[in-house]
């Protein structure tokens, strides 16, 4: 039968996401809006939502942080096109987004590259990657449902330098900070701001390999971080490139004073694994549906990725797979229980929940028993 309680926040998109619990429009009445970011009040703004991320994620004080254009994408191609190239590369890639930097590193910038992959739902070899080349990799993957486990298998020597795609990892997993070098994200993940910002941090040995080697590329202007060979500090210090938009820049800030009353990185953390714990207990009760990710250990508690083994399911064609969970997540949607839960487009047929820190538990649990009710529908059908 169809269950008689609803979620109160329907909305598990994995980007952008759930805005957090109480979150209205109110919140950003004192947003700077009309005035220029280079002003001081913008320019306050954007420094406190530099310093108050770095305090909340315990970033060393010793690391770099910046605003940056085009959302996590654009800090990541920032960091690879401007940083890349003095030595080998390994990538690894395990799901969507993973691939899209092979790409840039292969047939864009066409580095000498080593490229370490995997099927979704696992990881690649950690253990072969050479530490001697700079790394390329993505902490969470976004469309899998797959992260690394912990930094364990980053050593604290190495020569070259970790870059981490972070976007679906930071604020809700305990990122590693010694054993990486570079770390971006945007603002529409795991605190649910808007999007279209990104955030990029530097450690000092990603510092020292921008201000000792020059790309042999052209950089566009909001790739360039160096100004006559020496870091551009002002970009470090709320003097953003382009100009931000100050509506999402007070909305960050208040996604940020939310985990700060809430009790900061450990509560955050918390939330998102309870949210992974309701839908594993599920799981382990549900015959229909498993994770995607195999290993219970590199299970994501953010982008949480399901797959249907249903023996009916299994015995459909590809086409008619996808388009039986898209007609699942259609129905989840028509009924108003759960917003933007298909898988994404390149991963395997099935769902992906959003479980970061905005979304509350209880309306994870409230959803379970509308995901058995949505399937049984679309089975009979």
């Amino acid at each position: 039968m169809k269950p008689a309680a609803k979620p109160q926040r329907p909305q598990f998109s994995s980007g952008p996401c759930a805005k957090r619990p109480g979150w209205s429009l109110a919140a950003l009445e004192q947003a700077a809006l009309g005035r220029s970011h280079r002003a001081k009040i913008g320019k306050q703004r954007l420094q406190d939502v530099i310093e108050r991320s770095k305090a909340l994620l315990g970033m060393p004080a010793d690391w770099k942080l910046a605003i940056v254009p085009a959302s996590d994408t654009g800090a990541i191609e920032m960091a690879m096109w401007s940083m890349l190239g003095e030595r080998p590369v390994d990538v690894l890639a395990w799901e969507s987004f993973g691939q899209e930097w092979v790409t840039d590193v292969t047939k864009q910038l066409r580095l000498d590259a080593r490229v370490l992959d995997a099927p979704y739902g696992a990881l690649p070899d950690l253990a072969s990657v050479d530490f001697a080349r700079d790394v390329v990799f993505t902490w969470n993957g976004t469309t899998s449902g797959v992260r690394v486990p912990n930094g364990d298998w980053i050593p604290a020597e190495r020569a070259g330098l970790v870059l981490c795609d972070a976007t679906s990892a930071v604020f809700a997993m305990d990122v590693a900070w010694p054993k990486l070098d570079v770390v971006t994200w945007s603002w529409q993940k795991v605190l649910g701001g808007e999007a279209a910002h990104g955030m990029l941090a530097l450690s000092p040995r990603a510092v020292a390999r921008l201000e000792s080697f020059a790309p042999p590329r052209p950089l566009p202007k909001i790739f360039r971080m160096t100004k006559k060979g020496k870091l551009d500090a002002a970009l470090f210090e709320g003097a953003t490139i382009n100009t931000p938009s100050m509506l999402c820049v007070e909305d960050a800030l208040d996604g940020l004073a939310w985990a700060e009353r809430i009790g900061g990185l450990p509560a955050l953390i918390r939330r998102s694994e309870a949210n992974l714990a309701a839908i594993a207990a599920w799981v382990e009760k549900t015959p229909w549906v498993e994770f995607l990710a195999r290993d219970p250990k590199t299970r994501s508690c953010t982008s949480i990725c399901l797959q249907v083994v249903d023996p009916w399911f299994a015995a459909l064609a590809p086409e008619a797979q996808q388009k039986a969970v898209a007609a699942l997540a259609a129905l989840l949607e028509q009924e108003g229980v759960a917003y933007d839960v298909g898988a994404y487009r390149d991963a395997p047929p099935g769902l992906r929940v959003w479980g970061g820190a905005t979304v509350d538990t209880s309306d994870v649990e409230a959803l379970l028993p509308w995901l058995d009710w949505a399937f049984a529908e679309i089975r009979s059908r």
